[in-house]
């Protein structure tokens, strides 16, 4: 099981023709044949590119899966999944979903005769209960986006089988070095590879990994007709940055588990969501998914529920830029009512505890202290504010 730098490093081919060292970014749209049907394995950039492939053979590796396919979004990599229904087919996802899947789901597939029901998968009777014969797909993520709730990827893998549903988990907000969910169970993890994979936040990218090759085959081929692959240079710079995955990802998960200590001691903060807290309601489960290593993110929100409480707090920051993603280098602060769920009804929203002045902070790599200490400045910015308020 690939869980270490080494093992990324293994998996990375040195390139057979020249010796190089680094991935060659093969920067080409087709390839001469030798005659008419005749290839060195490669007729078109859309079919297949050796800088992709050499991303998607290593994201296999790294998840135990079958194969995994590379594509322009994490967006892109959801759609594909969802393109193997048919008419009158139901997906039941995780109530806390992100937002742009939410508005895929809802506002694309809905009124192609895909219907969409959620429910909070924290609570296995409730997932047993919601299946119906029209169920094809239970979708999670673990931890969800924005309040970090965990599901139990192989009691539900085993609920899922014993329906004859399909289990997919996006992994994302776990990262693919601890937490498995193929060999949990699942037949489909999703990535945004704009996220922990690349870790600099300078491309968009997607992946589905596949557990058998029934279902490889499928997204193969809708990814060749679709044609929202991933370019050669976001391949080449996925690949680079997941060479130091495990070091980024170590330190940015310290980092937010200082961070949200400090913050459920604070007087203002109502919750603090972070799985690597003990008193996270689903804390056991996190630690045995994913480990002793709960990823950069966390959430939080105020005593008084209140959008200009937030913004305020957000303005007031220097080292965490207002910015939506999370996984990069580089420490982002987000407001999800106003960001990256603002397509989500309110009501909605809020029925899956994404209150109006919940905050999602996400840890780069920059000194642990200095970022507390950003916190903490703006923790008393916000308390001049209420007192001038007031």
């Amino acid at each position: 099981m690939m869980s270490s730098t080494t093992d990324i490093l293994r998996s990375i081919q040195i390139d057979e023709q020249t010796g190089a060292l680094c991935t060659p970014i093969y920067q080409t749209a087709t390839f001469v044949q030798e005659a008419p049907g005749v290839n060195k394995g490669y007729d078109y950039a859309r079919t297949g590119n050796p800088t992709r492939e050499a991303l998607e053979k290593t994201v296999a590796a790294i998840e135990c899966g079958h194969k995994a396919f590379a594509f322009s979004s994490g967006l892109a990599a959801i759609d594909a999944v969802v393109k193997t229904l048919n008419h009158g087919d139901e997906i039941l996802a995780v109530d806390d979903l992100y937002g742009g899947a939410y508005r895929l789901f809802t506002k694309v597939y809905e009124k192609l005769g895909i219907s969409i029901r959620f429910v909070d998968s924290r609570y296995l009777d409730q997932v047993v209960d919601a299946i119906s014969a029209k169920t094809k797909l239970i979708w999670i993520e673990t931890p969800t986006n924005p309040t970090l709730k965990i599901s139990d990827i192989s009691a539900i893998s085993s609920i899922a089988k014993a329906s004859g549903v399909k289990l997919v988990v996006d992994n994302t907000f776990a990262g693919p070095l601890h937490q498995k969910p193929i060999l949990l169970g699942a037949d489909y993890v999703i990535h945004s590879g704009t996220k922990y994979l690349s870790g600099h936040s300078d491309l968009l990218a997607g992946l589905v990994v596949c557990s058998n090759s029934e279902q490889s085959d499928e997204i193969k081929f809708i990814q060749n007709a679709s044609g929202a692959v991933l370019g050669p240079w976001e391949s080449f710079l996925c690949l680079r940055g997941i060479q130091t995955l495990e070091l980024r990802f170590a330190r940015q998960s310290e980092t937010a588990l200082a961070l949200a200590k400090t913050l459920s001691e604070h007087e203002l903060i109502d919750a603090v969501h972070y799985p690597g807290l003990e008193n996270h309601i689903n804390h056991e489960v996190a630690s045995t998914q994913q480990g002793s290593q709960f990823g950069g993110v966390l959430s939080f929100s105020f005593k008084e529920d209140f959008q200009e409480v937030a913004v305020q707090f957000l303005a007031s920051l220097k080292e965490f830029k207002t910015a939506e993603s999370l996984g990069g280098v580089r420490s982002l602060a987000c407001l999800p009512s106003k960001m990256t769920h603002a397509s989500v009804p309110r009501e909605k929203r809020l029925q899956s505890d994404i209150q109006d002045s919940l905050v999602r902070l996400s840890c780069g790599i920059e000194n642990t202290e200095d970022l507390l200490q950003d916190v903490r400045n703006g923790l008393k910015a916000i308390s001049t504010y209420k007192e001038v308020v007031s």
